[in-house]
């Protein structure tokens, strides 16, 4: 195989790029599974993790338990083993997704290259840090040995070095970016998996939410929440338009109910900064002026803005936001969603109606969007089926003897 050259790149877990090791391990090995079964332990315990509730998240899921019942899960009539080298370019936006990435190709049973992006998220440097202690006990020196986190500059010279010896590549970034990304040389047999710009909605049940008790309301609230406002709407999962089912009365009614309620508990967090608020209004201006048939609603001043549509365009993930800006619309019967829905569509995530209808209307109409459907408060809960991927599944191979 093609050996890693060693570049003009800061390490931040592992030894140097042309010592990695590159033969791979079978999915759900227990080398990969105690590893981060022990970061997890770490990560829980370290108190500046308080602070950090997508650290939590990536801790909670990395705990033996949830990695016990993910190997169960997992094909057990093929045996597999990782492809070898998997090339991890990460977001900037989302800031624990390097760690994800990382996890889901070492589950796989690789050894991992992972970019990590300029951003200085304080997220990284404590994960990393935890990471760097544990690879440093013998009893782990074989994950150290297939592990190397990174940062570089927007170096296309190093990318493209990499490319070159990697056995599959998992590549986050806007289209723009993943398409440069992808026009790099690679290997023949080299699997990239592309995670780039998604678009992703609410569908809530006005009669649910008028008739939830106050413990209910909270709970709804809080996750709409970390939906939304953790990642100010950045994250591909995070919700844009909210579609509404029920009769007219119940929806105006369940509107002043739940947008009230989200802006007193905004109140209790930190005020944005007067620059989101600006954004967001220049943006409500754009919008009015481009969509036919919009009304705005700033019953919640600076920290939300609505715009309500009776039709939905086509084209409705062009006016995405951030900061706490939506679209509002009602669909009873969910039709506009064979109207709009294109292959950019990623999360539906929903209140007080039945999941698995709209699963079943996504497979019935053939849409080439939508990849999940899960409840309000898991939009960010990744995951390795993530995009319509199996991850572990995509980033091993299958060694047969029939």
């Amino acid at each position: 195989m093609k050996h890693v050259p060693n570049l003009p790149v800061e390490v931040l877990v592992g030894g140097q790029l042309a010592d990695i090791l590159c033969r791979p391990l079978s999915p759900y090995s227990k080398e990969a599974v105690n590893f981060l079964a022990i970061l997890s332990k770490r990560l829980l315990n370290n108190p500046a993790v308080r602070s950090y509730p997508d650290i939590a998240g990536f801790a909670y899921w990395c705990r033996n338990a949830n990695l016990a019942q993910l190997s169960r899960n997992f094909d057990a009539i093929h045996r597999r083993v990782g492809r070898g080298l998997v090339l991890h370019i990460a977001p900037a936006n989302v800031p624990v997704n390097f760690a994800f990435s990382f996890a889901f190709g070492l589950l796989a049973g690789n050894a991992n290259i992972v970019r990590i992006p300029g951003a200085n998220h304080p997220q990284a440097a404590i994960i990393c840090g935890e990471m760097a202690e544990i690879l440093q006990q013998p009893e782990h020196s074989r994950i150290a040995a297939m592990t190397r986190i990174v940062h570089y500059p927007r170096e296309n010279a190093i990318t493209v070095a990499l490319s070159a010896v990697c056995h599959a590549r998992v590549l986050w970034g806007g289209d723009a970016t993943i398409a440069h990304l992808r026009s790099m040389k690679t290997s023949p047999r080299c699997v990239d998996i592309c995670f780039a710009d998604r678009y992703s909605i609410c569908i809530m049940g006005a009669d649910a939410i008028l008739s939830a008790n106050a413990q209910t309301l909270d709970a709804l609230i809080s996750g709409f929440y970390n939906d939304v406002f953790l990642l100010d709407q950045d994250a591909c999962s995070s919700p844009h338009l909210i579609m509404w089912q029920g009769n007219d009365k119940a929806v105006a009614a369940a509107k002043t109910r739940f947008w009230q309620s989200m802006e007193n508990h905004l109140h209790s967090k930190l005020l944005p900064p007067p620059i989101h608020a600006i954004d967001k209004y220049t943006h409500l201006c754009r919008t009015a002026i481009r969509l036919d048939g919009s009304l705005s609603n700033l019953e919640q001043a600076n920290l939300i803005y609505r715009v309500g549509l009776e039709n939905v365009p086509e084209d409705i993930e062009d006016y995405r936001g951030q900061h706490g800006f939506f679209v509002e619309t009602t669909d009873n019967d969910l039709a506009c969603l064979e109207l709009i829905v294109g292959e950019r569509y990623q999360t539906v995530t929903c209140f007080g109606v039945d999941a698995q209808k709209i699963v079943d209307r996504v497979v019935a109409s053939g849409l080439t969007g939508i990849d999940r459907v899960v409840p309000v408060g898991k939009a960010l809960d990744i995951g390795v089926i993530w995009d319509g991927y199996d991850l572990v599944g995509t980033l091993s191979r299958i060694i047969s003897n029939q």
